[in-house]
């Protein structure tokens, strides 16, 4: 989906991290790439290539060492720390281990960014039972995550992401504990989320996967983007 502002840009890109005695290591060196809105985007690479770097980077946990990051029209380097909840806020974030509050059921784990954002009391339960019917799980609210299966576990986990209606999403190994019909599940949960026109940008390891969804791929390399592949 062409347009004049990207979702993500990222121009020459580095992030650095001392290892004492004067030496470095470089996570990331000098990447440069573009996620237009509506696009669904891999990154791909061997472990320690930089991936989880790269998503750090823009959900503000770091900021990089040379560089600039625009994310919805907003320059990350120039955006003041009494303003990262708020831009946080804007998007939406899947987790490897999706990181739910296990004595919360599933209905308040998904509840938790809108009661963060002080959403209106009445809109909440509406809001939380239509992110829960996105991903199957609507008989499930009333569950604690300790009795549900790890694959529903990650859907609560993206419905809790998906809940504030973010253009962005953005995943970090969302099927790394999964096995491959699990896998292929999530997926296609993402790959609905597209249709829809959600941004989603997805860090992962499984090739099989990310074959199977023919979209666009960036493959990192020991920091260094080495290709960006269009579907």
């Amino acid at each position: 989906m062409a347009t004049d502002s990207p979702m993500i840009e990222f121009t020459h890109v580095s992030m650095r991290y001392p290892l004492g005695a004067g030496s470095y290591y470089d996570a990331l060196r000098a990447v440069s790439f573009t996620v237009q809105p509506g696009e669904m985007v891999f990154v791909t690479g061997h472990s320690g290539a930089g991936k989880s770097t790269l998503l750090r980077l823009l959900t503000l946990m770091e900021r990089p060492s040379r560089g600039s990051i625009v994310v919805n029209r907003k320059n990350l380097e120039r955006l003041p720390r009494r303003r990262l909840p708020y831009y946080r806020r804007e998007l939406g974030i899947v987790f490897q281990d999706n990181k739910l509050l296990p004595d919360r059921t599933v209905y308040d784990n998904v509840a938790l960014p809108l009661i963060a954002a002080g959403m209106d009391d009445r809109e909440i339960p509406k809001r939380v039972r239509a992110s829960l019917d996105l991903v199957g799980l609507l008989g499930k609210e009333r569950q604690f995550p300790v009795v549900l299966s790890g694959g529903e576990q990650q859907r609560v986990g993206i419905a809790r992401a998906v809940v504030h209606r973010p253009s962005l999403l953005i995943a970090d190994e969302p099927t790394g504990n999964l096995d491959v019909e699990l896998s292929t599940a999530i997926f296609d949960l993402f790959a609905s989320l597209h249709r829809h026109g959600t941004t989603l940008l997805i860090a992962t390891h499984d090739l099989r996967q990310v074959s199977r969804m023919e979209q666009r791929t960036l493959t990192l390399q020991r920091g260094e983007l080495v290709r960006d592949t269009h579907a």
